[in-house]
């Protein structure tokens, strides 16, 4: 995104942009003070849902999961919208209500917003929120040692594509539906409170991506274990039935050749690992010697913490 006007910016000319121009990360920081500073991210999509409500909360979690995954505490948003001129104006409140809801649940408010026509429904938020930027969460705070924490399951994609081609049960897709829905909020909060200086989200560049991304930043490798990665329920058998989305090939063409896999994981388990997530969980590197305090404090919050590999010396990611 930031490519073609790469000459436009330049990193040293902007001390107060602490993150931003020349990083991976999930969202803009921008210094305020010693102790202040302000996250600036937005997000918007079409549909992955049939329900409009779900799909508005949906896409609004997913929104402001990214001031959570720098462990940051959002504040104020705007909607961004493009709906179809034809649609009933009862979908499209719903979409927004949706999105409202999940704010409001967050402690946001939804300020305004922007809203076009277009041919196929688009919607999201701009999210805007608070940090300490001596505590910020960025890509590339993992260490060699590190245990790897993921606190969703994968399985999103495979599962919302098999419900746009009429193969998934309804159960599956409740699951998914719930799992999207749930706020990073928790999950960030748990990173502040341990003082975690690695993390991201892992949304529509799948689990392999955002894990590479975070490795290149950190200047470092990962080791991660299948049989740990937690996976929805109807994940392997949409797997089998291949109904991943276009994005997942895409993942594989873009970080397949950073990761090293056991030749013993089929190819649909592999591509499991390249699926693309919408409001996926944090990613989070969490020094050993703090493993088990974590593991129990998440336990006390009802947040989910799988232990899911390692951060290693190397410039690659295992799969074992």
């Amino acid at each position: 995104m930031l490519r073609p006007i790469a000459n436009t910016f330049q990193p040293q000319d902007y001390p107060d942009l602490l993150v931003g121009l020349s990083s991976p990360d999930d969202a803009a920081i921008w210094r305020i003070d010693e102790d202040r500073a302000i996250i600036l991210t937005t997000d918007f999509f079409t549909p992955v849902v049939d329900d409009a409500y779900d799909y508005g909360a949906i896409a609004a979690a997913n929104s402001l999961s990214d001031v959570y995954a720098m462990g940051g505490t959002p504040f104020l948003a705007l909607n961004i919208a493009a709906l179809p001129p034809d649609l009933p104006i009862e979908i499209s409140a719903e979409i927004l209500r949706g999105g409202a809801e999940k704010a409001r649940e967050a402690g946001v408010v939804i300020a305004g917003g922007h809203t076009v026509q277009d041919k196929e429904p688009k919607y999201g938020l701009v999210v805007v929120g608070f940090v300490d930027p001596r505590a910020a969460l960025t890509k590339t705070g993992a260490r060699i040692g590190d245990k790897l924490v993921l606190t969703k399951p994968l399985g999103f994609g495979v599962t919302t594509t098999a419900l746009k081609r009429g193969l998934a049960i309804e159960e599956d897709v409740k699951e998914v539906v719930a799992w999207m829905k749930r706020l990073n909020r928790t999950a960030g909060q748990l990173a502040v409170e341990f003082h975690l200086r690695g993390g991201t989200d892992i949304t529509g560049y799948s689990l392999l991506g955002h894990a590479w991304e975070m490795a290149s930043a950190s200047g470092v490798g990962m080791r991660l274990n299948f049989d740990a990665i937690p996976l929805t329920r109807g994940a392997r058998k949409y797997a089998e039935a291949y109904t991943f989305p276009g994005g997942a090939t895409d993942n594989r063409f873009f970080f397949g050749e950073h990761v090293q896999f056991d030749s013993r994981l089929s190819e649909n388990e592999q591509m499991l690992l390249f699926d693309p997530q919408t409001s996926g969980g944090l990613l989070l590197a969490v020094p050993p010697d703090q493993m088990d305090a974590f593991k129990r404090r998440a336990a006390e919050l009802d947040q989910p913490a799988w232990e899911i590999g390692e951060v290693i010396p190397g410039s690659h990611i295992e799969v074992i």
